[in-house]
């Protein structure tokens, strides 16, 4: 594997009633784990494997890391600390061996290692790379880590359709370039689920 890349799958211990609250309001709390274990498994087993990057899941709650590990031998796991998700996510950047990084989340079941791919290409020429979600969110977001990865994250609105826009702010403001990548849809609530759900049985997205 290659030691300079990181990819970081940014997950939440998969337990009854802790995950996709959300989306268990439309389709009960053992769907909604049903949905994001199985994504989550399938985003790990795709995503580990090769040599492309080295691969990281970092969890929330800490204590999962001290249960049985549910990821492949092949993925370090790291815990994401306390804080809001911008804290979260800046302390597991910043906590990572040299190299450019790049962080997913474990709910967009259509990732694949291409996307990956072409954000780490996307890192050979700008500072920072993301993936756009289709609420106004962001499905990956990737750094060469040539600044403080934590003053990327200031006073975004995070859960709204701010949350791009005003990451974009705070790069430009640090004056470090951006790209961005296909935009693809995370599965937050019953609407997104279903839409997900008729593309997959139609052979879709």
């Amino acid at each position: 594997m290659s030691p300079n890349r990181h990819l970081v799958i940014f997950a939440k211990a998969p337990k009854l009633g802790a995950v996709k609250t959300r989306l268990a309001a439309h389709i009960g709390d053992e769907g909604a784990l049903k949905f994001y274990r199985e994504t989550l498994m399938g985003v790990l087993t795709r995503m580990a494997s090769g040599p492309e990057w080295r691969c990281w899941i970092s969890l929330t709650p800490d204590t999962a890391l001290t249960e049985v590990p549910f990821w492949p031998d092949t993925v370090n796991a790291i815990s994401q600390g306390r804080g809001d998700l911008g804290d979260r996510m800046a302390r597991t950047i910043e906590a990572l061996p040299p190299g450019p990084v790049a962080l997913i989340g474990a709910d967009i079941p259509t990732i694949e290692r291409h996307h990956i791919e072409t954000a780490f290409t996307a890192l050979d020429k700008h500072d920072t790379v993301f993936g756009p979600a289709a609420d106004g969110g962001y499905w990956l977001v990737g750094s060469t880590r040539s600044f403080k990865t934590r003053d990327m994250f200031k006073n975004v609105r995070w859960s709204t359709s701010h949350a791009l826009s005003d990451t974009l702010v705070n790069v430009a403001a640090l004056e470090k370039s951006s790209a961005q990548l296909e935009t693809l849809e995370d599965i937050d609530d019953g609407a997104a689920y279903q839409k997900w759900l008729t593309n997959a049985l139609s052979g879709g997205a």
